[in-house]
């Protein structure tokens, strides 16, 4: 299909600008950090193409559906809704330091994706469970909160490494320690829908709004991570060290949960 065979070399785009970036730091030469984001830009726009693309192929075959039903198209939306977040932060909040660390993420999904030999990229009918008008709001809602803790784990990750706040390419480790606690504070109402959305599916599709399958649970594991996250700052004052580390392992949590269940578990969600 046309629309795969562009993802593809969406991944290698990726992968310049991924590399400009790695450059930019390593020269300090504003020129690779403006090229990379010229990049990232212009596949981003066509990787949303080839998504639309690829959901026109789905009714030219007879079948019409949105490009959200298998772990193929999970996984080149989620690359999709990281790169639009970094894009967001990039030129809307001006955070400047970020392509050498979220665009590796988007890189790595895609990738996977469309290179992997083991995955199934043909489009096929739906089955009866995922018929339903809750799947786009669940899983849009859901990977925009998985993007948002994506990037709460990659300033952790730069507070935890970074050991001075003089000089560098990066923020001081107080705005670093804060634009943790703010990607959490925005990808927690999106998982909440997520989750409630996917009770409402999960009532539709099997009968029962929570049936404790093994992406369910997680979901909710990762829901309580976060939660401790804001409990622990905004009651019991952690900040700093603390707040990364719990970052750290609730974006572990999520990761289990996307990728983790589908390889280890098996249930319901088996399909994505």
């Amino acid at each position: 299909m046309l629309s795969s065979t562009i993802l593809s070399w969406i991944t290698f785009a990726y992968g310049a600008a991924f590399i400009c970036f790695i450059l930019y730091w390593m020269l300090k030469h504003d020129a690779a950090r403006t090229l990379g984001d010229a990049i990232v830009v212009i596949s981003f726009a066509v990787h949303l193409v080839a998504i639309v693309l690829r959901w026109i192929e789905s009714y030219r075959i007879g079948l019409g559906h949105i490009p959200l039903t298998n772990f193929y198209e999970s996984l080149i939306f989620l690359s999709l809704v990281i790169a639009f977040i970094y894009l967001v932060l990039r030129f809307v909040f001006r955070y400047t330091f970020l392509g050498a660390f979220m665009i590796p993420l988007s890189l790595l999904a895609l990738a996977y994706a469309s290179l992997s030999p083991d995955i199934d990229r043909s489009i096929r009918p739906l089955i009866p469970a995922l018929q339903s008008n809750w799947l786009t709001v669940h899983v849009l809602t859901c990977f925009l909160a998985y993007a948002a803790f994506a990037f709460s784990f990659v300033v952790a990750v730069l507070y935890l490494l970074r050991r001075e706040n003089k000089g560098g390419f990066l923020p001081d480790r107080e705005t670093l320690d804060e634009l943790t606690y703010r990607g959490i504070i925005a990808g927690m109402p999106l998982l909440t829908i997520g989750i409630i959305t996917g009770a409402f599916w999960a009532h539709f599709a099997w009968g029962s709004y929570w049936s404790w399958d093994p992406k369910e649970t997680w979901s909710l594991i990762t829901w309580i991570t976060y939660a401790l996250f804001l409990h622990a700052r905004l009651i019991r004052g952690w900040r700093g060290t603390k707040s990364a580390i719990v970052s750290i392992v609730g974006f572990c949590c999520v990761v289990f949960t996307f990728l983790g269940v589908n390889f280890v578990l098996s249930g319901l969600h088996s399909y994505l």
